[in-house]
């Protein structure tokens, strides 16, 4: 699993006939402070993510084992909101 930040929105009407009405969402990976840094990268939203949110992401084969991307060409899937992080006694984040 990862921490990404959604920093943006697909709209994709020629595509795989399997990803008709999957939710696609641009990330990039987060610090535990929410900073990002790395490459942008696309993933299916199962949980109705918006921009600005702080998520976790499964990727490869694990990101085709939610019930929205089973059997799908999919290599990243957001499958949870984060709601505030906390690490070593810090909560380094905090949705607002």
């Amino acid at each position: 699993m990862l921490i990404a930040k959604v920093i943006g929105t697909t709209v994709s009407t020629i595509k795989d006939e399997t990803l008709k009405g999957c939710k696609l969402l641009i990330l990039r990976q987060t610090e535990v402070d929410g900073i990002p840094f790395g490459k942008p990268y696309v993933a299916v939203d199962t949980l109705d993510a918006g921009i600005g949110d702080l998520v976790l992401t499964a990727h490869g084969s694990s990101g085709r084992l939610t019930a929205i991307t089973k059997n799908k060409p999919v290599d990243a899937v957001i499958m949870a909101v984060i709601d505030h992080l906390a690490v070593n006694g810090d909560v380094p984040f905090k949705k607002e």
